[in-house]
């Protein structure tokens, strides 16, 4: 492209053939006043307050459409100027409350930097009188038409920069407005929610709902909350694009960069992230989960040509834990150029992810391969290798070691009966299943807790042969933790739930179980110790009749005092919050052995950080993030399409319920190309606004 030369306000300039005047002059740093002019719209010059004055022109030019050229000497400040720009902004003002020249609220409106800059009054504004209340019908984006100054910008970035097409100006009662044909609903007009209408809005006539971008608030965490809620922060909107244009193993690739086990979580992940998603505003969350899934099933592998391996560093470091965050922290330690050993207790690698969640919800097959990848990177993994302190590890070598053993140590509810032959333990019972050791279930079986583990060991007693199956909490509900997902399987396959319930006693006979006595609760709290207070509706003792008692209210790491660390509540591992550290130096702990349990994203994210402060503890600059394929700028234009707001959330295939209790098999089926292909078209695609340019204010410019 060819440079040429003009001279701005006696600046000698130096700028690209084909660009404007006004492009010129804000590249150099020259302030032109302009408000329906934007970086990403094509210039029209409606506004008529970007006119300067050109050498050897009798008429003044706007700077937005006048092409740059060799030679051309431009004026952009003088008296004639600011008296044509301060009219024409007059003018535009006419229709707009006066109280926009102070308003508080809006504290970078460019409409209020603009009239500073031209020392524009309020005079010719009306006053406070007739406002238009603010439509706040619409999900995420609100209209406040009082402010709108009809600079077209919004309509413009909905036509010709999204292609969305659903504003267009409108008369009302005579009046021009910014509104949809027929006064439609966005969602009916074929809104798209990409937020550029916001973005470019000068006044903050349309903006988003209240409360999103509060004062404080990380714009870029409020506007794409998914990724902000991934513990990960794998780029979300980043992976479903790829998904959306065909290109899966673009999509995986993405995800590695942040998790080495991306078909894991696809099968068990407990998506935060969905939990915070704006579509859910307008009708379902997009299925982040599903879409993982279905990326990792497509994994050509392409990504490991752009992976790190750094040189051998000649330091060893101990891995004690083959769990997720173990595991992970191994993975990029490896990659780091160090030698990691992974000692594991138990005869296979995987941690609770092999022998804590049923194979029905996540195959072997999966982890296998993903284990696989880990040690392909220079992993050792030494099975059957129990660790009993820290001490056994003393004078092996190792410049660093990391606990992350994970909370394999159920927990009993301190009642009467639980001596009681029949009483399992959540931990030890799905271990066993696991590993195919022989475990008895009698026909009648009530699991006690709400969480996913419970509803593990509920849908696991039903595939051993029970007959009747409860799961009983203490909590509503609304309230329980489990993920609503698995609560709606367990109640497909026959399991009854019954929340709001106080256990009292596990009762039997002859020294075995043959019920749970309980009680309705009607109100509860934990006191400052963590001790339950219980308010019981009267008269609602009751027992639910059980050969099997399932304990599944907690588990806590299986380690105490003599393992040679500083624990602390839960027996779980006190370590320093920023570097991860021990009481003993050089020992390293993470995962669920110092938060409790929590999920596999969490464990991974643990391990990662992990990573990260070992390879510093070592003399490294613990950069474990990749990029492992090339991102193209995204196209901004997302089209129209019809009904897009009442998409529903495509579901995933499930084996039938009536059959699938009679066996371990695999009972979510994912997605195939076309539910994964219409999936990823839900998508909202929030990250498209973070790329818009953004307005500089005058005060900001050097020449102004």
């Amino acid at each position: 492209m060819q440079t040429i030369t003009l001279t701005i306000d006696g600046h000698r300039i130096e700028t690209d053939e084909g660009k404007s005047v006004l492009q010129a002059a804000l590249d150099a740093g020259i302030y032109i006043p302009r408000i329906c002019s934007h970086g990403d719209l094509n210039p029209i010059g409606a506004c008529r307050l970007c006119v300067v004055e050109v050498e050897g022109w009798a008429e003044t030019a706007l700077s937005c459409t006048t092409a740059a050229e060799t030679g051309m000497v431009v004026t952009t400040r003088s008296a004639r100027l600011k008296q044509m720009r301060r009219l024409a902004a007059e003018l535009m003002l006419t229709a707009h409350p006066s109280d926009c020249t102070s308003c508080p609220k809006y504290l970078k409106c460019e409409l209020q930097s603009l009239l500073q800059y031209l020392e524009v009054t309020d005079q010719r504004m009306r006053k406070r009188v007739n406002m238009i209340p603010p439509n706040t019908s619409n999900p995420l984006i609100m209209h406040d038409m009082s402010r709108c100054i009809l600079c077209g910008r919004c309509v413009r970035a909905c036509g010709e920069l999204r292609g969305a097409n659903a504003l267009t100006f409108i008369k009302v009662n005579g009046k021009l407005r910014v509104g949809t044909k027929g006064g439609k609903s966005l969602a009916e007009a074929g809104c798209k929610y990409c937020g550029a209408c916001i973005e470019v809005c000068p006044t903050g006539s349309i903006r988003d709902q209240e409360g999103l971008l509060e004062a404080g608030v990380n714009r870029k965490a409020a506007l794409v909350p998914c990724r902000e809620a991934c513990p990960a922060a794998i780029n979300i909107p980043e992976f479903v694009r790829f998904i959306y244009a065909g290109n899966y193993p673009a999509a995986v690739a993405v995800i590695r960069e942040k998790v080495p086990f991306p078909l894991t979580l696809g099968h068990i992940c407990n998506h935060p992230c969905e939990g915070e998603c704006r579509r859910a505003q307008i009708n379902e969350a997009i299925s982040v989960k599903q879409l993982k899934r279905f990326a990792a099933e497509h994994d050509d592998k392409q990504w490991k040509k752009k992976s790190i391996q750094l040189a051998p560093t000649g330091k060893s470091v101990a891995v004690i834990g083959a769990g997720p965050a173990g595991l992970t922290a191994a993975y990029y330690l490896a990659k780091l150029g160090h030698s990691v050993t992974v000692l594991e207790s138990l005869p296979y690698a995987g941690g609770m992810m092999r022998v804590g969640i049923p194979q029905y919800r996540l195959p072997w097959a999966v982890i296998d391969d993903e284990i696989e990848e880990i040690k392909s990177s220079g992993v050792t993994i030494k099975t059957n290798s129990p660790v009993p302190s820290i001490a056994a590890l003393s004078g092996l070598g190792y410049a660093a070691v990391l606990v992350a053993t994970g909370t394999h140590k159920g927990v009993k509810l301190p009642m009467k009966g639980d001596g009681l032959a029949g009483i399992l333990i959540n931990t030890v019972f799905l271990r066993q299943v696991s590993l195919g050791e022989p475990v008895y279930v009698g026909e009648k079986v009530v699991v006690l807790g709400g969480g996913n583990v419970a509803f593990d060991c509920a849908g696991v007693a039903r595939r051993l042969g029970a007959k009747e199956v409860h799961v009983a909490c203490l909590e509503a509900r609304e309230e329980m933790r489990a993920s609503p997902e698995e609560i709606v399987e367990a109640l497909e396959e026959g399991i009854v739930i019954h929340p709001s319930i106080a256990f009292h006693e596990i009762m039997g006979e002859k020294g075995k179980v043959t019920g749970l006595r309980c009680s309705k609760v009607c109100t509860y709290h934990f006191d400052d110790k963590g001790r339950p207070n219980i308010v019981c509706e009267l008269g609602s003792e009751h027992v639910i009749a059980a050969d099997t008692v399932i304990y599944a209210v907690g588990q806590r790491p299986g380690i105490d005092e003599h393992f040679g660390l500083v624990l602390g509540k839960g027996n779980t591992i006190h370590v320093d919050e920023a570097t991860l550290q021990t009481s003993v130096p050089g020992v390293f702990a993470a995962g669920d052995a110092v938060t409790g349990t929590a999920s596999v994203i969490k464990a991974i994210a643990a391990g990662r950080k992990a990573a990260t402060a070992i390879d510093q503890y070592l003399g490294g600059a613990g950069m474990i993030d990749e990029q492992l394929v090339t991102v193209p700028e995204p196209n901004s234009w997302i089209g129209r399409t019809e009904g897009f707001a009442r998409l529903p959330r495509c579901a995933s295939s499930f084996t039938a319920a009536e059959t699938r209790t009679g066996g371990f098999a695999q009972i979510d089926l994912g997605y195939d190309q076309e539910q994964a292909d219409k999936e990823a078209g839900r998508c909202l695609q929030c990250d498209l606004r973070l790329k818009l340019k953004e307005q500089k204010f005058w005060s900001e410019y050097t020449h102004r």
